[in-house]
């Protein structure tokens, strides 16, 4: 397994890569700036409270002990926002969202902060073949079907019991053959902010049927902060020696390939922007990182990717069991929404790492099942660790 990252390491590489991301469409990365010296606020929770397909939405608000905060919305189980500190102690919102729950159902990103299911990611052609069975899905990526479907549960308003200060559990019943998808699906997510600066996130369900599943939260993160401008100079260590090559409409060949000597190697500490625009297929494929990466033998106790922010110095260390890792970096983003404290979604102003299972993982039968079946319980686990670098 990689060496966990070390802060002097990662001091080093600071100093050393913070102007090492050069973006060649410097033009699309224009946004517009807030002032980022100010302390981070929460939406308010008066924006939040609406009635959707009869069922009531909210803001709810988790903390811990240290004064990190998240605001979460059960519509789309989404992450609104999330407060950490910076290397200076000011609290800096380090998710993309919106001001309010029109915000999340107007936007042109449907994804920003949410659960994501059935499936995240994509499957070929919108059909797979489950016990001799082909099941059709919608196709809303081209000719793929992602993150779901039409109305995946970025979508939904999903029950909600805040059951103490810090954590938030959501439920929602996904019906046999909803978006395609066979088995009366009961999901539980549960969401919560420990004392040592992390979010965790466990997911759980149950089928009546054999289906196939595969959860992930979609947050959309900077962490300079939201509005402070391109992520290219975010420094990026992941523990994957392979990744998954994909074809044009962004579906995995089928081949697991080696990260090493191609812009895919971010074994050591690498800024985001560093190879972004060099002469390569799979770049060209994705607009840029839109991939799935391997991830090396690891466990909880051991992080699987490292991102710092360039300017704040705020580090987000990713723990996960599944096997895989998307990471995407802000290819399709387009200025086309305004977020909180009014800025735009510019071009490559986040980054996402969606801890999962592989792409397409049904009709590949050479990747890890997906499949779950009646009487087994889905279980799986990611935190999202903070803390600070060069204080």
């Amino acid at each position: 397994m990689q060496t966990p990252i070390k802060k002097p390491i990662l001091a080093i590489a600071l100093a050393c890569c913070v102007f090492a991301a050069c973006d060649r469409s410097a033009k699309k990365t224009e946004a517009t700036m807030t002032d980022t010296t100010t302390t981070a606020q929460l939406p308010a929770d008066s924006a939040f409270e609406k009635t959707i397909d009869g069922k009531q939405t909210h803001l709810y608000i988790l903390k811990n002990k240290n004064g990190m905060e998240a605001a979460m919305t059960n519509y789309g189980g989404r992450v609104v926002s999330l407060l950490v500190p910076d290397k200076n102690g000011k609290m800096t919102d380090v998710v993309l969202g919106f001001e309010s729950v029109e915000g999340f159902q107007n936007s042109k990103e449907p994804y920003y902060g949410a659960t994501i299911g059935r499936y995240g990611n994509r499957i070929a052609k919108g059909k797979f073949t489950l016990d001799g069975k082909q099941y059709t899905l919608f196709t809303n990526n081209g000719p793929n079907t992602l993150h779901g479907g039409k109305k995946g549960y970025q979508d939904v308003v999903w029950d909600a019991n805040q059951l103490d200060s810090s954590t938030l559990e959501l439920t929602y019943l996904s019906k046999d053959m909803e978006e395609g998808f066979p088995g009366n699906l009961k999901i539980k997510v549960v969401y919560s902010l420990t004392d040592d600066n992390a979010l965790k996130i466990t997911y759980e369900a149950t089928t009546d049927k054999n289906t196939v599943v595969n959860l992930t939260n979609h947050a959309f993160f900077n962490l300079n902060g939201e509005g402070s401008g391109t992520i290219l100079n975010h420094i990026v260590q992941i523990d994957a020696d392979k990744y998954t090559p994909v074809d044009s409409t962004l579906i995995p060949t089928g081949k697991i390939e080696p990260v090493a000597g191609t812009p895919f190697d971010f074994t050591k500490p690498t800024t985001i922007g560093a190879r972004i625009n060099n002469d390569n297929q799979q770049l060209k494929n994705g607009n840029g990182y839109d991939h799935n990466f391997v991830l090396n033998k690891h466990d909880m106790n051991t992080p699987i990717a490292t991102v710092i922010g360039d300017k704040s110095g705020i580090e987000m260390q990713i723990f996960t069991d599944e096997p895989a890792m998307q990471f995407y970096s802000g290819n399709f983003m387009q200025s086309m929404n305004v977020m909180k404290r009014g800025i735009k979604d510019a071009f490559r102003t986040s980054f996402a790492m969606e801890t999962q299972h592989y792409p397409d993982s049904p009709n590949q039968p050479n990747f890890p099942s997906t499949e779950l079946k009646p009487g087994e319980v889905y279980k799986t686990q990611s935190i999202y660790k903070f803390s600070v670098v060069n204080k």
